[in-house]
């Protein structure tokens, strides 16, 4: 059984880079996994709480509240307060643009893990090509004399390119689509609390902002 040392330095020239955007794939998918762990909240309970607060017309403990709550949705509902003086066209107007600027916001780095998902397989294809043409050119230059160790040599890095770039692509590309699920997830809660917050500041009128 070979150690992974061992499968790098037959796989050739391309398992470092293979490594390389491997490494950057662990660093995105756990990065945005975090990201999306403390950007999705409670959002009912959270509006329920806002309901609370401005039902006793106390807009500087609600603003309070989203300040001190991270994610996309307390900034959406922070948006609607801030103009709840503009009426409900206003306020949808708001909720729209602010929904704009959080959803790239959540897609960030997506395209990253979606490229090496694709990328990685290419990368495999082609050390495996210069494996066969490594291969080629032991015969073409030994012929008959060629000692069987080159020639394992050759067909090994040829079917460890093969297998590192699936290996890699095949993570990335569940974990691209877990991700894009988290974030499809955390859009529905953004539409939602949207049309809450919407109907709790033009339904009853709030004190002016300050």
């Amino acid at each position: 059984m070979f150690l992974l040392p061992q499968w790098v330095k037959l796989g050739g020239p391309v398992m470092p880079l293979l490594l390389f955007v491997s490494a950057i794939a662990i660093a995105v998918f756990i990065e945005r996994l975090l990201h999306y762990h403390r950007a999705q909240i409670n959002s009912a309970e959270f509006l329920n709480g806002i309901r609370t607060v401005l039902k006793r017309e106390n807009v500087v403990e609600a603003l309070s509240i989203c300040e001190a709550t991270p994610g996309p949705v307390p900034r959406l509902v922070k948006t609607a307060i801030l103009n709840h003086e503009r009426g409900r066209e206003g306020v949808r107007e708001a909720l729209e643009e602010a929904g704009l600027l959080e959803v790239p916001r959540l897609e960030e780095k997506l395209n990253v893990l979606a490229t090496i998902a694709q990328i990685a397989p290419l990368m495999g294809l082609f050390g495996t090509v210069l494996g066969f043409i490594t291969i080629f050119s032991d015969i073409d230059s030994a012929g008959i004399n060629l000692q069987k160790q080159k020639l394992a040599e050759g067909v090994w890095q040829a079917l460890i390119c093969t297998a590192f770039g699936l290996a890699v692509a095949i993570p990335c590309y569940t974990g691209y689509n877990y991700l894009v699920s988290r974030v499809n997830s955390i859009v529905l809660d953004m539409e939602k609390a949207s049309t809450d917050i919407l109907n709790i500041v033009t339904n009853r009128p709030l004190p002016k902002s300050q």
